[in-house]
């Protein structure tokens, strides 16, 4: 088994610390991509409900890792993650939608797929590891 070095130890800390700032910044712009995307649909009745949904689910999950950084304790940081775990989840059902029900182009929703479909990975891995339950 390798030796961990105090210089191995801190290095790991600022890859963490990277990983969640990249997080940030990924829900950042996926909210992004995401009002762009929206903006280039139709303006018909069918799409309205559909994109208020996206929208909101898609952006709730950056405003919820935002709001994770100001939790008052452990408890509230992991309750934020997991709403943006379920908004993640939840975005990827609106997209789906779009794609199979509205037939829009699977060229323009499957890159918001695979990104959420990260974005939701790396929150669960994150919950894991929180909840001490990563083995």
């Amino acid at each position: 088994m390798p030796i961990i070095t105090q210089k191995s130890k801190v290095k790991s800390q600022n890859h963490n610390a990277k990983t969640k700032s990249d997080l940030k910044y990924r829900c950042y712009y996926y909210s992004i991509s995401v009002i762009r995307f929206l903006k280039t649909l139709p303006n018909a009745k069918v799409y309205w409900s559909i994109s208020d949904q996206l929208l909101r689910s898609a952006t709730s999950i950056g405003a919820n890792v935002i709001e994770a950084k100001s939790a008052s304790s452990k408890r509230d940081f992991i309750k934020f993650y997991d709403i943006a775990l379920k908004s993640a989840n939840e975005t990827k059902y609106w997209l789906a939608l779009m794609r199979d029900g509205l037939g829009i182009i699977s060229t323009q929703i499957n890159p918001l797929l695979i990104e959420v479909e990260e974005l939701a990975n790396i929150l669960a891995a994150s919950l894991l590891t929180l909840k001490n339950k990563r083995q």
